[in-house]
């Protein structure tokens, strides 16, 4: 029998960007909860806040270096499973593709030195400037990359001459029409997904060993993050949907089960399709789809039906698309929720019933990251390179892929289960509550030496 290559070929591009992605958005997303943990806990003189910056850079390093491993995964994958969009596209992407590895030394040189340094200044304020590159580093990684994608939905900045692409001018490719919306939903949902992160770990950690002054901060901290991104990922959601209705129709037509050209269209959510693609069980939200697609309530949406049924994406879309922006809405919800308990004196955030909702919204907003981009790299179906190159014809026609997607799920079996060890090995056998004590020891033991040798 005959291996299918193209299918073959987006399972491991799948299980490789589905793995990635849960890396790659810890290492853009907690640097900068460090950053803003160490500047809280030197303008309060207050050392829970410098030990969550201390506690926090530990665990982001693991990260960083299964984020390596991941990410030279994906590079190889490009060439043995794509060749052909890497012969059509390479000398396009291969700037940002550079400037994405740039931006990782840059950032790994300064956590090199910020990890090495605590204490070592008498002005706690210049350890703290480190985080600044690490930050910026951690972003430009991110904008690098996510151009990538954006030149794939919007290919620009070449001239077509014999089937290859001529007079490239790579900047212009990479500063396409799909960039700014892409990079702005990929940060905010970065950021929010790392605050979540911490913010689940500081309610698990209660619920099992009790409420502490340290998780009770750290909580609080992070779920002010959590309600300041969830509202920039909301505004970077309504800009990526406003992108899509003027530059990919077919994309959000898939996405809503929008099918014909009208005036006032619905939004329709979850629900399911027949056999004659009539919809079922949704929730019709009327003329909304109109106004979030162009801020007008009786704009003209494009229906899927105008495209070439072998142009269209997969309906299938429709639950990536609703499950993403629902998990978006509940993650702020959760966090106006925190803050009115705390804000309603008769109510308890530390109350277990909250603490297991914040607990759970970690996951979730790893969730709704896999399927933003789920939705992103299937809404563009059929395409590899929009209007240019269809997937079939990008795909290897080597059947030694097959052989590849298990040695890369060896891999990644095998990176989860150190990366779990590895963890807990490093902060269930050291507790906040003890490396606390630790150090208010190790202070006073200092001073202590100092007043005997004076």
């Amino acid at each position: 029998m005959g291996i299918d290559t193209v299918l073959w070929s987006k399972l491991v591009t799948g299980m490789t960007l589905g793995f990635h992605a849960i890396f790659a958005t810890i290492g853009v997303g907690i640097p900068l909860m460090i950053a803003i943990a160490e500047f809280i806990g030197i303008r309060k003189q207050d050392s829970h806040y410098a030990l969550m910056a201390k506690r926090w850079a530990r665990g982001f390093v693991i990260s960083v270096a299964v984020g390596v491993v991941t990410g030279t995964a994906i590079s190889l994958q490009l060439a043995l499973v794509w060749p052909n969009f890497m012969k059509l596209a390479g000398n396009v992407i291969a700037l940002p593709l550079f400037m994405e590895v740039f931006a990782f030394f840059f950032e790994a040189i300064f956590l090199g030195i910020y990890l090495y340094t605590w204490d070592r200044f008498k002005n706690p304020y210049i350890h703290w400037l480190l985080t600044i590159p690490i930050v910026a580093g951690a972003g430009m990684s991110a904008v690098f990359i996510t151009t990538v994608n954006g030149f794939m939905n919007q290919p620009g900045g070449f001239t077509m001459q014999g089937g290859q692409f001529t007079a490239v001018n790579p900047v212009q490719a990479m500063l396409n029409t799909a960039t700014f919306s892409k990079v702005f939903h990929v940060l905010s949902s970065a950021y929010l997904t790392g605050a979540a992160l911490l913010a689940g770990i500081a309610a698990f950690t209660m619920l099992r060993k009790g409420v502490t002054g340290y998780h009770k901060k750290a909580l609080k901290l992070m779920m002010a993050v959590v309600m300041l991104f969830g509202l920039l990922n909301t505004v970077a959601g309504d800009v990526s949907a406003k992108f899509l209705a003027e530059h990919q129709p077919e994309k959000l037509a898939a996405a809503e089960w929008h099918f014909e050209t009208e005036s006032g269209a619905d939004l329709i959510l979850l629900g399911w399709l027949n056999a004659e693609h009539q919809i079922i069980g949704a929730l019709h939200l009327p003329k909304i789809l109109s106004f979030l697609a162009f801020g007008n309530f009786n704009a003209k949406v494009t229906g899927l039906n105008e495209f070439p049924s072998d142009e269209q994406p997969p309906l299938l879309v429709h639950y990536f698309f609703d499950l993403m922006a629902g998990i978006g809405f509940a993650l702020l919800g959760i966090s106006v929720l925190y803050f009115l308990f705390a804000l309603w004196k008769k109510r308890n955030e530390h109350n277990k019933w909250l603490l297991r909702i914040i607990a759970l919204g970690a996951p979730l907003a790893f969730l709704g990251v896999e399927l933003g981009w789920f939705y992103a790299e299937l809404g563009r179906q059929p395409w590899i390179l929009r209007g240019y190159m269809r997937v079939e014809e990008a795909a290897t026609t080597s059947p030694s892929v097959r052989i590849l997607f298990f040695l890369f799920l060896l891999l990644y079996i095998v990176l989860g289960m150190v990366s779990v060890l590895v963890l807990r090995r490093l902060f269930n056998n050291n507790p906040a509550e003890t490396e606390m004590e630790k150090r208010a020891q190790h202070a006073g033991d200092k001073r202590t030496g100092k007043g005997a040798h004076a």
